[in-house]
């Protein structure tokens, strides 16, 4: 059997981590590793054949609405942006035309704007992008990397002001946030490799030291731009342009792709690291890209969530998630939905309460925790 072949037999042979555990007689990896000795069966346990196929119908279903709805949005930024062209322009202006009878309809005067759209398309594209991340990060025990790389691109923001109020450098300031995070990200996974520091170290130190950082050039260049910084702190519904809505399609699509081509290595990695060295799977880069995936996410996302509660869509809806899914990918499929419920809750309160985005979504995140938590705990008498 070839290298490569072996590695995609053990990666597959892992879509359930607690069987692939139980297969090897190891109850010592992931959160929900058993001593010997485990309890009795619980009713959810029991039943768990019995309802996946209604379950994962369900699913399916919220996944093709959901995948629906993203690309009815995002074809709301592309013809937005090429609203020149003649037909285009006509198929954005059926949007707008579509916005204003929404607007009657709700008694609001918000979806017949423009920005409104491509603040919409941008959220949904991270209640996509950001758990797809993060359930790798999260069964990891890696959650605290969302917070920093938000930090580092934070930096990014800050170095991006500085450097438009006193040079002729126009770039968007997303663009410099972008660099800085993917190159704090890497920067991350080489001192968590080169130095001997428990795991969560190197993390803390570039959290720290990003937002150090972006604090005092911000201060040294206090005076010199106009720019509001809050923004970019706490989010904002009319903060997305059309610039960082095409960006986040960008940004959605390298995720989707990066995801879908490295689903088995990485879910092999996350859960049997010394194994997957062992199959010579390239361990390193596999990291990396991960990293570098969540940094691309982080910054797509603190345009609407901003920098303070961005990690909270990289871990929330998976938490939530992980109450209730049996399988690693029942996980993933759930944390898209959980992330879907959350920006669309988020949304509708933010709207009708005049209250900031990011807090009103990762509120809402939180009540479908909870809600997850009461429903795992109703279907096993146990507890569990």
């Amino acid at each position: 059997m070839s290298e490569s072949t072996q590695s995609e037999t053990d990666a597959e042979s892992i879509d359930d981590p607690s069987e692939s555990r139980r297969a090897r007689g190891d109850s010592t990896i992931g959160p929900t590793a058993h001593a010997e000795g485990r309890k009795p069966p619980t009713r959810r346990e029991q039943t768990a054949g019995e309802s996946t196929t209604g379950i994962g119908l369900i699913q399916r279903i919220g996944l093709a609405v959901t995948v629906a709805f993203a690309l009815v949005l995002t074809g709301f930024v592309v013809s937005h942006w090429l609203r020149a062209y003649p037909l285009l322009g006509d198929v954005a202006a059926q949007y707008v035309y579509a916005g204003q009878h929404v607007d009657r309809l709700l008694g609001t005067n918000v979806f017949r704007h423009p920005v409104m759209w491509q603040s919409v398309a941008t959220a949904v594209l991270i209640g996509i992008v950001a758990p797809l991340v993060g359930v790798f990060l999260v069964h990891r025990e890696m959650a605290l990397i969302g917070e920093t790389l938000a930090h580092t691109a934070f930096a990014g923001v800050a170095v991006g002001l500085l450097l438009g109020a006193t040079t002729d450098w126009q770039a968007s300031l997303l663009l410099s946030a972008l660099v800085v995070g993917i190159g704090g990200a890497l920067a991350v996974q080489w001192l968590a490799e080169q130095t001997d520091a428990y795991g969560d170290v190197p993390i803390a130190i570039m959290l720290t030291g990003s937002f150090a950082v972006g604090t005092l050039v911000i201060s040294y260049g206090r005076g010199l731009t106009a720019v509001n910084v809050e923004e970019y702190l706490f989010g904002n519904l009319a903060f997305v342009t059309g610039d960082g809505a095409r960006l986040m399609v960008v940004l959605t699509i390298f995720v989707v792709i990066g995801i879908a081509s490295a689903y088995k290595q990485l879910q092999f990695i996350t859960f049997d690291e010394q194994a997957a060295r062992v199959a010579r799977l390239n361990v390193r880069g596999y990291n990396a890209l991960l990293v570098v995936m969540t940094a691309v996410v982080v910054v797509g996302a603190m345009q609407v969530l901003g920098v303070i509660l961005v990690a909270g869509m990289l871990v929330i809806p998976v938490a939530a998630a992980t109450q209730l899914a049996e399988s690693f990918r029942e996980t993933v499929s759930l944390s898209i939905l959980f992330g879907q419920a959350a920006v669309i809750g988020g949304y509708a309160l933010a709207i009708s309460q005049s209250l900031p985005p990011g807090g009103s979504i990762i509120v809402v995140g939180i009540a479908c925790y909870l809600i997850a938590v009461l429903r795992g705990t109703t279907a096993s008498p146990t507890g569990r």
